[in-house]
C-alpha cells in the first residue's frame, strides 16, 4: 500500500468512502488533454443526500500538473463532512471566460469515525432491518420504534408492512455485505436468510 498522505502516489479516481476527519487525496488525469490545467480549473461540489445544508466544495489542489488535476481534502476539511451519502458534481471551468461545465457526477458514502462516542458504523439500511427484528419481537425501545416510524410516515403499522419493509431492507443489507466482501476479495455463498416470513 502507498503512503496515503504523499501526494505524488494519490489514488487515481475518486473515494467512494471516507471516514469524516481522515486525510484524503485523489487525481485525475483523464481530464488533461482536453483541459489542460492553467487554461481550465477544476472544483467538486457536493452535496448530502436529501437536500440538507451540506455542502461541500473542493478545488483542485495546488500540487496539480499537467499531468493531471490533484483533490485534497484535508483532516479538518472533511472533519466537516456528516454522516451519510453525497452527490457530487465535477465542475471544469475555463479561465479565460469563467464558463463552466460540469464534466462527471457520482456519490460518496462517509461513514461513522469509530474514533468518535457514540458513532453507530451501521447503515441506514441495518439500522432499519435490526429495529424491525425488535418490533416484530416485542422488544424494540424508544429509538427504534421512532426509526420505524419516522420512515413509513402516516401509515399504520401491520405485522405484513413491517415484514414488507424487512424484506426490503434485508435485501439491501445483502447487497452491502456483498459489496464489503468483494471489496475484501472475498465471495458470498447467498443472501442472508431471514427467519421472519
Amino acid at each position: 500500500m502507498a503512503n496515503l498522505f504523499d501526494t505524488s502516489t494519490a489514488r487515481e479516481g475518486e473515494p467512494t468512502q471516507v471516514v469524516p476527519g481522515d486525510y484524503i487525496a485523489w487525481k485525475r488525469s483523464d481530464l488533461v488533454f482536453d483541459y489542460p490545467p492553467g487554461e481550465y480549473s477544476a472544483e467538486y461540489v457536493a452535496r448530502i443526500s436529501g437536500g440538507g445544508e451540506d455542502e461541500i466544495k473542493l478545488a483542485q489542489d495546488a500540487g496539480t500538473t499537467s499531468s493531471y488535476y490533484l483533490f485534497v481534502a484535508d483532516s479538518a476539511t472533511s472533519a466537516g463532512f456528516s454522516v451519510g451519502l453525497y452527490h457530487w458534481q465535477l465542475e471544469i471551468t475555463k479561465v479565460a471566460t469563467g464558463d463552466r461545465v460540469v464534466v462527471d457526477i457520482g456519490d460518496f458514502r462517509a461513514l461513522a469515525d469509530l474514533d468518535s462516542n457514540q458513532a453507530d458504523p451501521r447503515s441506514h439500511a441495518r439500522k432499519m432491518v435490526d429495529a424491525i427484528e425488535a418490533m416484530l419481537e416485542g422488544r424494540a425501545d424508544t429509538e427504534e420504534l421512532d426509526a420505524v416510524q419516522s420512515t413509513i410516515g402516516d401509515r399504520s403499522l401491520t405485522r405484513g408492512g413491517l415484514l414488507d419493509m424487512h424484506r426490503y431492507y434485508s435485501r439491501i443489507v445483502a447487497s452491502e455485505d456483498a459489496r464489503i466482501a468483494h471489496q475484501q476479495g472475498k465471495t458470498l455463498a447467498g443472501f442472508v436468510r431471514s427467519s421472519f416470513r
